[in-house]
């Protein structure tokens, strides 16, 4: 009776501490992106692969939604995303897909600090450094993890993008996630996105 209000409490804890983390990062970030933190407030799709890593039974997912520009204090960008894949079992070498997941994903996303530009004065590829704080409700059948369903899943995410500043990036996202249900779980993220804007 008491495990209810306790994982609650934590829930609370570990999202102020990740905006705190969130606040911390972007600050530098902002102020080494300048307005790299993206073309002027438009928006677009934002699609990829999401897995959750280790040993035992994973998460491997598709990723789909909309990206806005906002540019509000440390935020530069939020996303709306819908996730859908199955449990994989890692030590299975044939048969190792197992239910379905379906979950929703609300982000943050700090503006980019530049690390290079690669290729020509004319034609470069901007290299960048972002964080992302995502939060996301999950719901499973036949699922294998302890955690139960439904659950929730906050997760702090260091991105490694490319592309063309105004038009299609490509990233690479690392980072912890962690699973609040009938238990408390943390596992290392990896998440491989691509951003386009939508036609006007």
């Amino acid at each position: 009776m008491v495990a209810a209000p306790v994982r609650r409490t934590n829930v609370r804890r570990s999202i102020v501490t990740m905006l705190v983390a969130l606040a911390a990062l972007s600050t530098p970030l902002a102020s080494q992106g300048g307005a790299g933190g993206g073309g002027g407030g438009g928006g677009g799709f934002t699609g990829g692969l999401a897995f959750t890593v280790g040993g035992g039974w994973q998460i491997e997912g598709f990723d789909a939604g909309y990206i806005r520009r906002v540019h509000a204090g440390p935020i530069a960008a939020l996303s709306l995303t819908g996730r859908v894949g199955s449990f994989i079992d890692e030590g299975a070498v044939i048969g190792g897909a197992r239910g379905f997941v379906f979950g929703a994903t609300l982000g943050a996303h700090t503006p980019a600090a530049t690390l290079a530009y690669l290729g020509a004065d004319t034609s470069s590829t901007r290299l960048g450094l972002d964080f992302t704080v995502e939060a996301t409700g999950y719901v499973g059948s036949n699922s294998p993890l302890p955690v139960g369903s439904p659950w929730a899943g906050i997760s702090g995410l260091l991105g490694l993008k490319f592309g063309n500043l105004n038009g299609s990036q490509g990233g690479l996202l690392f980072g912890p996630t962690v699973f609040f249900g009938n238990v408390t779980q943390a596992r290392p993220f990896l998440g491989v996105r691509f951003e386009a804007p939508l036609a006007r």
